[in-house]
């Protein structure tokens, strides 16, 4: 009897627990009737007419994050990378999701991956490095394009790592090596170009200060040089001038003539007491004319002086 009891119980109870539902603010449930989609439940509290209807799905309308495991890509210049990522989706509509696809997850990560092969295979190397929003655009819009019918929405795909193998790997670090040391090269030729540029450029500015200096100095030098020439010549002039116009007034003519005889005779002394050879000159030959000439140059001095007077 008691255990006849439990077992009505525990049935009672099954049924009853079968006669509501409630569904999470996160989820929707598919609800088919005798075998068939009746309606979409959203959330809260619904009942369920038992072994009529059931909750035959029950899906997620949050974003979910579903990681795309890593595969081998062959890019355009023919190098292995390894390549993996995420993807972001959503279920926008969840009766497509439930009876348009069997697994939309496994379908958007093999989608994915091979989306991800196909754009991987038109860049080279390096432009998968730089080229990774582009890449990443193009798989959410061709695998948005194949998923519409499932109702999920691709929210955007991320290229989490590209990795090539160790062998491009060091040939990379050896390209990218002569690179730095090809513009370690570059920049000090560069700076020892700019140098010698400079030290030419002080140089050249230097020579000319110089030549300029030297140009100066000489032109201030005949300029000074001139300048004396001009001040001696004027001064012999007047010297010239002053000594002609003695000569021509009154008994400027002898006095010159005596000054003349009294150098000479002052001359001739000094070269007769430095020479061992006695020098007699023809003027000189005969003493007595030489005497009288000093005589009536003598006399004629004082004669003038008088006239003048």
């Amino acid at each position: 009897m008691f255990l006849g009891f439990t077992i009505g119980f525990l049935v009672a109870l099954g049924i009853i627990l079968k006669t509501f539902i409630v569904v999470p603010e996160r989820s929707k449930v598919i609800k088919e009737r005798l075998g068939k989609f009746d309606q979409v439940l959203g959330a809260g509290f619904h009942f369920l007419i038992p072994f009529v209807d059931r909750a035959a799905y029950r899906q997620e309308v949050r974003e979910q994050v579903i990681g795309v495991p890593s595969q081998s890509c062959i890019t355009r210049d023919n190098i292995q990378v390894d390549v993996d990522g995420f993807v972001y989706l959503k279920v926008t509509d969840a009766r497509k999701a439930s009876y348009g696809i069997g697994n939309y997850i496994t379908a958007s990560v093999n989608l994915a991956q091979t989306t991800m092969r196909s754009e991987i295979g038109k860049l080279t190397l390096d432009e998968t490095f730089t080229e990774r929003d582009a890449i990443n655009e193009n798989i959410v819009n061709e695998i948005d394009k194949a998923s519409a019918p499932w109702g999920i929405k691709m929210i955007r795909y991320e290229i989490m790592n590209i990795d090539p193998s160790r062998r491009v790997v060091d040939t990379m670090e050896k390209q990218m090596e002569a690179e730095r040391q090809k513009r370690a090269d570059i920049t000090i030729s560069s700076g020892e170009k700019e140098a010698k540029i400079n030290l030419s450029e002080g140089e050249k500015i230097q020579a000319i200060n110089l030549s300029e200096g030297e140009k100066q100095r000489r032109i201030n030098e005949s300029n000074g040089t001139a300048g004396e020439i001009r001040t001696l010549a004027t001064a012999s002039a007047e010297a010239v001038s002053l000594v002609a116009n003695a000569i021509n007034g009154p008994g400027g003519r002898q006095a010159v003539q005596a000054q003349l005889v009294e150098q000479f005779i002052d001359e001739f002394g000094r070269i007769v007491s430095k020479s061992n050879v006695s020098v007699v000159p023809n003027e000189l030959a005969n003493i007595q004319g030489f005497f009288q000439g000093m005589g009536e140059v003598s006399q004629k001095i004082p004669t003038s002086s008088n006239e003048k007077k």
